[in-house]
């Protein structure tokens, strides 16, 4: 029987950065993956010929400075170009609003709504960055046990309360309130113009099973604001090659450092003797012993279909169980013989077409939008963020083709009435005709369409409930509690067993860190 030190199950991108800095201090690495091709939900497919899609992840920012330059991943092919404009929103009315990664020619734009937003906004963005710099500090950062077990675990917390010192009283009830506010009541302290805060509000809506009233709201805000693109915070960018080109980076790094990663080679069951997992067995029956296992999969996947309930505490189970997961978003992709027309602002190619376009024209309307989900029907009326990645990398498409991915809010898993399967089609022709409504013309350039709900994304992804970021990202499954309180340290209760994926602090987003600090709790117990 194959040995190994350590095997990763899943070559998601967090799978892969685990395995790359197991590999480079030493270990003998196994990656395996179920699908054809590594990557997870950051993946370029040719889902039509001559197309490179970035079929689910659209756009990076949160992936880690320290993982980009430990790995090495320029070196690997990791190239992005940085969003500018950062936004584009279109409103009924034929006006329209910009952000740029100009301060000057944001505030500009702040100005033709409300003066007054315009003289705040850079104390607004100010105190974002301040606490993003903080709270961002703990993202490669093992939570301390909770609930604390003795004298080392409070002084763990101590340590943590020592990095929020660094915050102004101001700074700290701000942090407070992200943590428990919506994203509206957060942007309504700052701002007047609707136009202005439904265009930050959609940060703090997006992968999230609440609307921009839903508390709890505001910090998946601040987590989207947290990355940066080349030293840049809050930057978001498009990845040569598409997505995938994310993952091939991180895998060559592995694989240069020694590990081996095999596709086509689902796992069907985690191997435990004695209250430790030893090993793995594929589906076609092939066994393979490790010193150390990681699942790159989701906590349910995990602890649900690859291990007997024999060997898992009740308790523990039953805290599986209750973890929300269901996801609420769709990503459709678009293959395009021409540029939408916006009647905001004519013109193809234009800047805003480099942008993410919004269709959501003030916080009602997406609130709206949550109100269908929450009773399980797909929103009526849509939020939209549209990205047109071959005007930043023409390589994707067929010579004078374009790429249009969608991501639309909301799409609940569970519907009440009809299947995902039986709405398709309507879906599609609900956002097309939306789309119409601000570009006429999209109806005649689009030539082909794949929806991905969040059925198809838990099919063809393998992620339970569709959830993009493996788990609802709320207070109570976030930083000590995430999967579920007393397991937030990587470790479960078996073991030799590790989560090294989303469902692991600190959630979602194809940032690397899960991966990162992972691979560090394994080496500690080498």
């Amino acid at each position: 029987m194959l040995r190994y030190d350590a095997i990763i199950i899943g070559a998601g991108h967090n799978g892969l950065v685990a395995a790359a800095y197991l590999a480079r201090a030493g270990s003998k690495v196994l990656v395996l993956e179920r699908r054809e091709l590594v990557g997870g939900c950051s993946v370029t497919e040719e889902i039509w010929p001559g197309y490179r899609v970035s079929t689910a992840a659209y756009l990076t920012s949160l992936l880690q400075e320290r993982i980009i330059r430990d790995l090495d991943l320029p070196r690997f092919g990791y190239q992005v170009d940085a969003k500018d404009p950062a936004f584009f929103s279109a409103f009924p009315d034929g006006r329209h609003f910009f952000m740029w990664q100009d301060r000057s020619k944001t505030l500009a734009e702040i100005a033709k709504f409300s003066p007054r937003d315009a003289e705040v906004y850079p104390a607004y963005e100010d105190q974002l960055e301040r606490i993003a710099q903080v709270v961002e500090g703990l993202l490669l950062t093992t939570p301390p046990q909770f609930p604390p077990r003795g004298l080392g675990d409070f002084l763990e917390y101590l340590k943590l309360a020592a990095k929020l010192r660094r915050l102004g009283a101001k700074d700290l009830v701000a942090l407070v309130k992200i943590f428990t506010q919506s994203a509206a009541e957060f942007l309504d302290e700052w701002f007047e113009s609707e136009q202005v805060k439904v265009t930050l509000a959609t940060d703090g809506v997006i992968g999230a099973n609440g609307g921009p009233r839903s508390p709890g709201t505001a910090y998946i805000l601040l987590h989207h604001c947290m990355g940066g693109v080349a030293g840049h915070r809050g930057l978001w960018g498009f990845v040569r090659g598409g997505m995938g080109a994310v993952s091939e980076a991180i895998a060559a790094s592995a694989k240069a450092g020694g590990a081996e990663i095999r596709t086509n080679a689902a796992v069907a069951k985690i191997l435990v003797r004695d209250g430790r997992a030893y090993g793995v067995a594929l589906e076609g029956g092939e066994e393979i012993e490790a010193g150390a296992i990681a699942s790159n999969l989701d906590p349910k996947l995990t602890f649900l279909r690859l291990l007997d309930e024999r060997d898992l505490d009740p308790e523990f189970l039953a805290a599986i169980r209750r973890y929300r997961i269901e996801g609420t978003s769709a990503k459709i992709n678009l293959a395009l013989n021409g540029l939408p027309e916006f009647k905001a602002f004519p013109g193809a190619p234009g800047p805003h077409h480099r942008a993410t376009m919004h269709i959501c024209p003030d916080i009602e309307y997406v609130e709206r939008a949550w109100d269908d989900a929450k009773y399980g029907r797909p929103s009526e009326r849509p939020l939209l963020e549209l990205t047109i990645p071959t005007i930043y990398d023409p390589s994707l498409a067929p010579p004078g083709k374009h790429i249009m991915g969608i991501f639309l809010q909301y799409a609940p898993y569970t519907l009440r009435e009809h299947t995902w399967d039986d709405l398709l089609d309507p879906l599609a022709g609900r956002v097309i005709s939306l789309i119409e409504e601000y570009a006429p013309n999209i109806r005649r350039i689009v030539e082909r369409i794949q929806i991905l709900t969040p059925l198809d994304l838990e099919r063809r992804f393998g992620i339970t409930g569709g959830n993009i970021f493996h788990g609802e990202m709320s207070l109570d499954q976030m930083f000590v509690m995430r999967p579920v309180a007393g397991w937030a340290r990587y470790r479960t209760p078996l073991r030799g067993l590790y989560l090294c994926g989303s469902g692991a602090h600190p959630g979602g987003g194809v940032m690397g860190a899960p991966g990162y600090n992972c691979a560090r709790e394994m080496l500690k117990s080498r």
